[in-house]
C-alpha cells in the first residue's frame, strides 16, 4: 500500500503487470529533419521531446508538437487517443530511460509516436485518463525499468520488458483525485519555469545593453592575462569542471560522481577567486566560467585559465560572454575542422566596451540582483520538484 493516501480511500491496491495492462501499437523512425514545426498536417511525438521537458499529461490545447513534413507522411500508423501513454525507449542516463507522456486531450489532432517511443494503450480500461502518467513517473516504476535497462553508454527497453514490470492501480475515484493534485502541482511547475525563461531572458537584454551602447574601445587582450599555476605540491582542492549552463562546478557534478580526474593532480591548473576558465575545444554558450563561490580550486590542464587586470571589475566582464556579440566574435575567431577551437590569442583579439569604473559597477549591480532574483525563483521551482518527487514516491506503487 502506498505511505499516503486520501482519508476517504482504503483497501488494497490492484497489482497488474504492465504488459497485461497495456496494448502496444507500432511507432515510426522519422528524424527531426523530416518534421516541422507550423504545419497542420499529421502531428508527431519525438523522444527527445519526452526528454526536454515535456509536461507529464500532454493537451494539444496547450502543448505544441511538430508535425510530419507532407512528403514524409507514414504509410501506417495507429493515431493516439486520450488516456495513451508514450515511453522514451533509449537514453544515456537510466533515470531517463522509460520516461514517460500522457495525452490527457488530443484536442482532435491526427497525433502519432515517432523515432525511440513506445506508444501505449490501456486495453484493459482499469484506468482513468491522466493516471497512467504519473504511475509511471513513479519511483516504485522507475526502480524496475532501471533493473532491466540494457546497454552501456546508450541504455534502451523495448515492449517486451514490460511483462517483468508491475504497477499498482486503486480503484477510479482515487486515480482521480491523484492525478488532479499532481496536474495542478504540474502546472504550477510550468509557471515557474516561465517565470525563470522570462527572467533570464530579461537578463539576457540587460548584457546586451551593457556592451552595445558605445563602440568596442579594448580588446580582451587589454584587460586579461592567461595564467597557468599548477597544483605542484598537489594540495587536496576541489577538483572543478566548467559547465555551459552553470560555471564552475564540482567535477563529480559534471560526471554524474564519476572521478575522472587523475590520481596524480600535480599537472592540474589552480584556479583562485574570480579567476576565468574555458575549455578552448568545446567554447559554446556559457563555457567560460568565473571562480565566484570558493576561493580557490583545480581544473584539468586542458582548461585555459586568465585573469582580469586592474581597473576591470570581474562581475562586469562575466556577463560579456553571455552577449551575442562575443559569440560572433568568438565564430569568426574558431580554428580547426572535425574540432574547432579557440585558442587564448583568438580570445585577445574579441573587440570590447570597457566604460569607467564607476559604470562598470553600476552596470553589474543590476545583473547581479537579477542573479539573485533568478536564484529565488530557481530554489522555488526546486522546491516544487522536490514535492511532486515526494508524492511520487508515496502515493504510488
Amino acid at each position: 500500500m502506498p505511505n499516503l493516501r486520501f482519508p476517504e480511500f482504503s483497501g488494497e491496491w490492484k497489482k497488474i503487470r504492465v504488459s497485461d495492462l497495456l496494448e502496444f501499437f507500432s511507432t515510426n523512425s522519422l528524424s527531426w529533419d523530416q518534421l516541422e514545426y507550423g504545419g497542420t498536417d499529421i502531428f508527431n511525438l519525438h523522444y527527445g521531446l519526452i526528454h526536454s521537458g515535456l509536461s507529464t499529461q500532454i493537451s494539444l490545447k496547450k502543448s505544441i508538437l511538430p508535425s510530419v513534413k507532407s512528403e514524409y507522411r507514414p504509410r501506417n500508423y495507429t493515431l493516439c487517443e486520450d488516456g495513451d501513454v508514450a515511453f522514451a525507449d533509449a537514453s544515456e542516463d537510466t533515470n531517463e530511460v522509460g520516461k514517460v507522456v500522457e495525452f490527457v486531450d488530443c484536442a482532435g489532432k491526427e497525433i502519432v509516436c515517432g523515432l525511440h517511443t513506445i506508444h501505449g494503450r490501456d486495453k484493459l480500461g482499469k484506468t482513468v485518463v491522466g493516471f497512467k502518467g504519473y504511475a509511471f513517473s513513479s519511483p516504485a516504476f522507475h526502480n524496475q525499468i532501471r533493473r532491466i535497462a540494457q546497454g552501456t553508454k546508450i541504455f534502451s527497453i523495448n515492449t517486451g520488458n514490460f511483462e517483468e514490470i508491475f504497477i499498482g492501480v486503486p480503484q477510479k475515484e482515487e486515480q482521480d483525485k491523484i492525478s488532479h493534485l499532481l496536474s495542478l502541482l504540474d502546472q504550477r511547475i510550468a509557471i515557474q519555469n516561465r517565470i525563470i525563461e522570462d527572467l533570464k531572458k530579461l537578463r539576457t537584454t540587460l548584457c546586451e545593453l551593457m556592451f552595445n551602447q558605445s563602440a568596442p574601445n579594448y580588446r580582451l587582450g587589454d584587460i586579461i592575462e592567461q595564467v597557468s599555476v599548477r597544483n605542484k605540491d598537489e594540495d587536496s582542492l576541489p577538483i572543478l569542471s566548467v559547465n555551459n549552463q552553470l560555471g564552475f562546478i564540482e567535477q563529480s557534478e559534471q560526471f554524474e560522481n564519476r572521478i575522472v580526474a587523475s590520481e596524480d593532480t600535480s599537472n592540474y591548473k589552480i584556479v583562485f577567486i574570480n579567476d576565468f576558465a574555458f575549455n578552448p575545444a568545446r567554447i559554446n554558450v556559457g563555457s567560460i566560467a568565473r571562480l565566484k563561490k570558493i576561493e580557490k580550486g583545480i581544473v584539468s590542464p586542458m582548461y585555459i585559465c586568465f585573469r582580469i587586470k586592474h581597473g576591470i571589475l570581474p562581475e562586469y566582464l562575466e556577463p560579456f560572454f553571455r552577449t551575442k556579440f562575443f559569440h560572433t566574435e568568438m565564430d569568426k575567431r574558431l580554428e580547426g575542422s572535425v574540432r574547432m577551437c579557440l585558442s587564448f590569442e583568438g580570445l585577445c583579439n574579441i573587440p570590447i566596451y570597457i566604460p569607467a569604473v564607476k559604470e562598470q559597477s553600476h552596470a553589474a549591480q543590476r545583473i547581479l540582483k537579477l542573479n539573485e532574483i533568478i536564484e529565488i525563483e530557481q530554489s522555488i521551482l526546486n522546491n516544487h520538484l522536490a514535492r511532486k518527487n515526494y508524492l511520487l514516491g508515496k502515493m504510488l506503487i
